[in-house]
């Protein structure tokens, strides 16, 4: 069997949840069947049972900076398609491969299957990002899910929102989690990034792209309150004016930290093991990969109760949760952990366990093996 997947990210540009799903997703992948990949970059790697090729959009693209965001990505679609695929199965990941996901089962006669990360309709703070092209996005996107053969959701919340805001059957859709790589996210004691940023003291952690949908402006509120430092780790802002806004916010506070820059996989490692508490303030998360990364290196999480977060964490188990947009609730729990330090390791060792149970990539690779050989067969 092969299966090309198609999306924006893969190694090395990475910048969110969806790119470390389908690198540790491909990772497993490759041990049983054969895997190309086709995403956005200068990716190129032919290997016995492994592609990768990196795609460019058009460089004649040069009208409304907005509206062509939208447009170079369906440019790239184009050329992904153009490209004959011959495997037996097409594989999608966010609305930057919806359309060609589409073409290639329009033009190549291709099992068509598209995991959703999150969904246009709830993130409409991305037409301030894309302008009138968040329109297109949004088309491109019901394109491909209305065609797919098969839809995976990453948490049972979110098959509720495709059934929702999609013309499509139930049964077309199958919840497989997102995984973690349980050898490399450990425990860990290093101290280097630490060093490097000065880190001294005890401090809760934030990590997450600088976009409104991760409802850093809340934990920024709640900083005053906390009683240790918060380190904020960012990346990849969505707009200029967005990452603009949390700067300005930031000057306001005494005890934070804002490490705006893309770090490597063992910094991030080490940044949760020596966390007091991760925060996950999100106003919107389908699933929310940052919290099995803390759970997975033993550091409880308080969390926003939305989305899949309420399937990983587990209240007052592996942590807390607390009501959307609210800084003061965020600080009271992040509080309680930081004074209750026999409480807070308890929750860090049943994190750990939770997913070893529940998240390791072995199983979710069987679970979408299977889901292949259904459509096959």
């Amino acid at each position: 069997m092969k299966v090309t997947m198609i999306a924006r990210e893969f190694p090395p540009n990475v910048y969110g949840g969806a790119g470390v799903h389908l690198r540790y997703l491909v990772q497993e992948l490759r041990k049983m069947i054969s895997v190309e990949v086709r995403c956005f970059g200068e990716q190129n790697i032919n290997e016995k049972n492994f592609k990768v090729r990196g795609y460019h959009a058009w460089e004649s693209l040069t009208g409304d900076p907005q509206i062509g965001k939208a447009l170079q990505t369906i440019s790239a679609d184009l050329s992904i398609v153009n490209d004959l695929i011959d495997s037996d199965i097409v594989h999608t990941h966010t609305w930057y491969a919806s359309f060609a996901g589409y073409l290639a089962k329009l033009l190549y006669r291709k099992p068509l299957v598209v995991t959703c990360h999150s969904l246009e309709p709830l993130r409409p703070w991305k037409e301030e990002q894309l302008g009138s092209g968040y329109k297109l996005s949004s088309w491109v996107e019901k394109l491909a899910i209305e065609s797919a053969d098969r839809v995976i959701a990453v948490s049972k919340v979110m098959k509720r929102d495709i059934l929702k805001f999609f013309d499509i059957p139930s049964k077309k859709i199958k919840v497989i989690y997102n995984g973690i790589d349980l050898n490399k996210w450990k425990e860990t004691k290093t101290d280097f990034t630490l060093k490097e940023y000065g880190i001294k003291d005890e401090y809760v952690l934030f990590v997450g792209r600088t976009t409104k949908q991760k409802g850093m402006i809340y934990l920024i509120e709640a900083a005053k309150d906390i009683n240790a430092n918060v380190v904020f780790c960012t990346s990849a802002p969505d707009t200029k004016e967005v990452e603009d806004e949390i700067r300005k916010k930031l000057k306001g506070t005494k005890n934070t930290l804002w490490i705006n820059k893309l770090l490597k996989e063992e910094q991030y490692i080490e940044l949760y093991s020596n966390a007091s508490v991760f925060a996950c303030p999100s106003i919107y998360e389908p699933f929310g990969i940052i919290n099995l990364e803390a759970m997975a290196c033993k550091t409880p999480v308080v969390a926003n109760a939305v989305g899949g977060i309420k399937e990983v964490v587990v209240d007052g188990k592996t942590g807390f949760f607390v009501e959307p947009a609210n800084p003061k609730q965020l600080a009271e729990k992040m509080n309680l952990l930081l004074k209750d330090k026999k409480l807070a390791k308890i929750f860090g060792e049943n994190g750990r366990k939770r997913v070893e149970k529940y998240f390791d990539w072995k199983i979710i690779a069987r679970q979408t093996m299977k889901l292949y050989e259904e459509i096959l067969h």
